[in-house]
């Protein structure tokens, strides 16, 4: 092998090391903080760092390998290097910040159905509306909350609202703290879990396994469909408190 394309290879090879650390790190941020499971797949956090990490760690490398060459003078290679990285690091940046912005916040009952809310939905100018403890947005993923009711001065803003892509999970003026307002809501609505695996005989074993991991058996159990940024899963709860205590990859509508 020719020494310049062995230096290339040797330069290309350490620049790709360097970078799936740098990937890790930043996976750290997104599965344990932004992204917890389930939503790094209902939210598609999964797919969509799989995605800016993978371009990254493909360009940069591929790039060092083109461009890395030892006869250039030390100045020149330097200053193509920095760049090379410059680069490299601007992508993962904006890549990340378009993970943070569609994060996950809060995880709201709207009626009889839950939604996944991400951080780039919500009306940010609502929030001195919401309770104190939902003032901010979430970094630790998703906060519960319930939706209150709307009165009848509010019903034509909030169908406007709604027709432009706000419902009422997105808006904080309608956000209430988990409760037993909540909690007597989700009992109203929730359905027995046994008419959800009769329903979707096809993923039994799935439904079973979200079930195991609840600690319940199935009778102890209600569901609640749950509309999320890229499919549509269900929440299992508690018949006998109305908590949320488990998720299933099964369409609850």
């Amino acid at each position: 092998m020719m020494p310049t394309l062995r230096g290339r290879l040797k330069a290309s090879l350490l620049h790709f090391t360097f970078t799936l650390i740098v990937a890790a790190s930043v996976a750290a941020a997104v599965f344990l903080l932004w992204y917890p499971w389930p939503y790094s797949e209902v939210s598609g956090g999964t797919g969509l760092f799989l995605l800016i990490v993978g371009v990254d760690a493909v360009l940069g490398p591929l790039i060092t390998l083109v461009v890395f060459d030892r006869r250039k003078p030390p100045g020149e290679l330097w200053r193509d290097m920095t760049v090379v990285v410059a680069l490299q690091l601007a992508g993962l940046a904006f890549g990340a910040h378009t993970m943070f912005i569609a994060r996950p916040v809060v995880l709201a009952l709207e009626g009889d159905r839950f939604r996944a809310v991400i951080a780039a939905s919500v009306i940010e100018q609502e929030l001195p509306k919401a309770p104190e403890s939902l003032r901010s947005l979430s970094m630790t993923g998703p906060r519960l909350a319930n939706t209150r009711d709307v009165t009848d001065e509010e019903k034509m803003e909030a169908i406007f609202t709604a027709f432009g892509g706000a419902d009422l999970g997105m808006r904080p003026s309608f956000w209430q703290e988990w409760d037993g307002r909540g909690r007597a809501q989700a009992l109203r609505v929730g359905k027995p879990v046994t008419e959800l695996l009769a329903k979707h005989p096809a993923q039994a074993a799935e439904l079973r396994a979200a079930v195991a991991k609840t600690g319940k058996p199935i009778e102890q159990l209600i569901y609640i469909p749950m509309l999320a940024r890229r499919t549509d899963w269900s929440v299992l709860l508690d018949r006998s408190t109305g908590d949320p205590i488990g998720f299933a990859a099964v369409d609850g509508f």
